[in-house]
């Protein structure tokens, strides 16, 4: 079998890495070499907006020797990904222009939501992973810009959330201000704190989580200290909150000797202590997991999967799903309409594979579309639609990517409202994504008009395409005059998009 040579590099916060992989169906994804320079570009994007000249010349020529290392390997592909260092300042456009002309790589500034997914990947492959989602979870991943929570209960995920505590940006923000290390400490202490309160309180509820997995640096270095086994990377929540309460009492130098650290004058450690410590108090998980894996971990899979190198262990759809459930839940949608629509949309879609030219991927936004369409309602039953697009786009939905929320809400908003001319939307809307929307907001359309009392009167549902017609076949008890002329007066848009009338055939059944 032939391998595939690929490398990772990943411009994060304080450090650039390179990881380089062999993919091979026989052997999966193999770590084959890392290569790790500190470069602190976050302490200049999180404290003036910019990252100065002499970051970037550093950034570039770390990046010169890492594709020195790639020819060396002979690498045959590669992806660059760059995350909130980059994201957030106004000199971006120019640092990536500086990157292509003399290193010539391109590089991806990754949106949170691809960042974390990417990220989750690396964990999700893992054997453990199902198991102990099953039992009830919270991945964490902690940055330097940021961390993110994800909750499971039986195996399915519940929400994912962004917090702003992020290990550098904390140092960039408090380090300074703070007179000693031990107020330093107090001041991480109660912000952490105060932060998962309210994250508990508005999106825990009843849920219980037996294991908490993290990732994230150092915390492999913490879980072995603690670990009975040698190269232990699960170990009992109370033990190790009992470790970094005693670690509290020590300098940064005796903190680094105690972890084995390479670096005595780390000061990131300090936040990504107090962070892990306060995280693991909040829980209350019985046991913490820290499965090793870096997000080059994550990108060298995503890449694997998208090439169809390796088949996917972990059904991420799902996740997709689950968490759009759970929000559509979050905000009162009728579960009953949801579902009958959810059907109605999916089983038109599936009819009209050889006319709408969509794939799997765009089912997958039509199913949570038809999850979301009404949460809206929640904060305004006259702007319904508005409001639903504004909730999805502020909402992180684990598996879905930046643009495939605006997708999805553009979706929603236009299921309701007249979807204007491209140019209007171009901003934020390729020409292919545009055209995507226009399709899956025709079909949701059509499928909302059959269910338009919120009473699923239908039985037996089936659809065909007869000529230029798609002919959906109904069985019903009722009568179903509101849905007739409310389905008919929605078909001119489906029929502008797809050249297809849709029409209903409907069987009175007493």
């Amino acid at each position: 079998m032939a391998i595939h040579t690929f490398a990772a590099i990943y411009i994060g916060s304080y450090e650039v890495s390179l990881k380089i992989f062999e993919i091979s169906p026989k052997r999966k994804i193999k770590g084959i070499n890392y290569v790790r320079s500190r470069i602190e570009l976050g302490r200049d994007a999180y404290s003036k907006g910019s990252i100065g000249s002499e970051l970037v010349e550093a950034l570039c020529d770390t990046l010169e020797e890492f594709t020195g290392i790639m020819k060396e390997y002979r690498v045959d592909s590669y992806e660059a990904y760059a995350a909130a260092a980059l994201r957030n300042v106004s000199n971006e456009l120019f640092i990536l222009d500086q990157i292509k002309i003399r290193t010539g790589l391109l590089v991806h500034v990754l949106s949170n939501s691809e960042h974390r997914f990417i990220s989750y990947k690396s964990v999700a492959v893992q054997q453990e992973f199902e198991q102990m989602i099953g039992k009830g979870a919270a991945v964490v991943d902690v940055g330097g810009a940021g961390l993110q929570i994800t909750i499971f209960s039986k195996g399915k995920a519940m929400t994912t959330q962004h917090l702003g505590l992020g290990a550098m940006r904390m140092q960039e923000q408090l380090a300074k201000k703070s007179n000693n290390l031990a107020q330093y400490e107090l001041q991480i202490e109660e912000l952490v704190e105060k932060e998962m309160k309210v994250f508990q309180a508005m999106y825990m509820g009843e849920v219980r989580v037996k294991y908490l997995i993290v990732i994230g640096d150092y915390i492999a270095e913490m879980a072995q200290k603690v670990g009975r086994d040698a190269g232990s990377n699960t170990v009992e929540s109370a033990a190790l909150i009992r470790f970094l309460e005693g670690l509290n009492k020590k300098n940064l130098e005796q903190i680094s000797e105690e972890l084995g650290l390479s670096n005595e004058r780390d000061t990131l450690i300090v936040p990504y202590m107090m962070i892990f410590k306060c995280i693991a108090r909040a829980m209350g998980a019985e046991k913490i997991w820290t499965p090793g894996v870096i997000i080059s971990d994550g990108v060298a899979y995503d890449y694997a999967e998208k090439k169809k190198l390796c088949k996917a262990s972990h059904d991420f759809e799902a996740d997709v799903l689950s968490a759009a459930r759970g929000l559509s839940a979050r905000y009162m949608s009728y579960s009953p309409h949801i579902d009958a629509l959810t059907r109605m949309s999916t089983l038109i879609f599936d009819t009209m594979k050889k006319i709408h030219g969509l794939g799997k991927r765009e089912r997958l936004l039509l199913q949570v579309a038809a999850i979301l369409h009404d949460c809206g309602k929640y904060i305004s039953l006259a702007n319904a639609h508005y409001c639903s697009y504004d909730i999805i786009m502020a909402s992180e939905i684990i598996g879905l990517t930046h643009l495939e929320r605006e997708i999805v809400a553009n979706a929603v908003l236009y299921n309701t409202s007249p979807l204007p001319p491209y140019d209007e939307l171009a901003d934020r809307l390729g020409h292919e994504d545009y055209l995507t929307v226009a399709k899956l907001s025709a079909i949701l359309r059509v499928s909302n008009a059959m269910d338009r009392s919120h009473k699923q009167k239908f039985k037996n549902v089936r659809a065909a395409i007869k000529g230029k017609e798609l002919v959906i076949t109904i069985e019903t008890e009722d009568d179903i005059a509101l849905e007739k002329a409310l389905f008919d007066a929605k078909t001119t848009y489906f029929e502008n998009i797809f050249c297809i009338k849709p029409v209903v055939k409907a069987k009175r059944i007493y």
